[in-house]
């Protein structure tokens, strides 16, 4: 039996990405790397998430270029994997993002998960006014991705 290791194409990729809903996200900090499991949509070259404050936050807005890496496996070794390089956009809770922000929403809430990673935190948060989530996308800047088949 042979294994047959190819590029995806860039259509392929993007299919790959609306399909996907979990993934991994990895930012990066004076040289640093931090890679995090999200749950995400993807829509129109964009990725949309949704976090709690934290580390991920706090590095993609001091180093907005992010990588977004999903993947899949079935039998016996195969599997495919996507690697999306793009850059986080804050989507804050005002005029300027609102209509972003509720398409964000829209997409997500569709899957029944889509808020547990990001709402979960290893340690209490104090008790505030007004909720500390946010919402982000990812803007794509390339995609690529690798096939293996046996």
């Amino acid at each position: 039996m042979s294994t047959t290791l190819r590029s995806m194409s860039h259509v392929e990729c993007l299919e790959m990405l609306e399909r996907a809903h979990f993934g991994h996200l990895a930012c990066s900090n004076e040289g640093r790397p931090y890679v995090v499991p999200i749950y995400f949509a993807f829509q129109s070259r964009v990725a949309y998430s949704f976090s709690m404050p934290g580390r991920k936050v706090e590095w993609m807005r001091l180093n907005p270029r992010v990588c977004l890496q999903v993947e899949e496996q079935w039998g016996k070794g195969g599997w495919r994997s996507v690697v999306l390089n793009g850059h986080f956009q804050e989507l804050p809770d005002d005029d300027v993002w609102h209509e972003e922000r509720l398409h964000a929403w829209s997409l997500l809430q569709r899957h029944l998960d889509w808020w547990e990673i990001g709402s979960l935190e290893p340690r209490e948060l104090p008790t505030v006014s007004a909720s500390a989530h946010l919402f982000y996308c990812i803007y794509t800047d390339d995609v690529s991705g690798r096939v293996v088949a046996l």
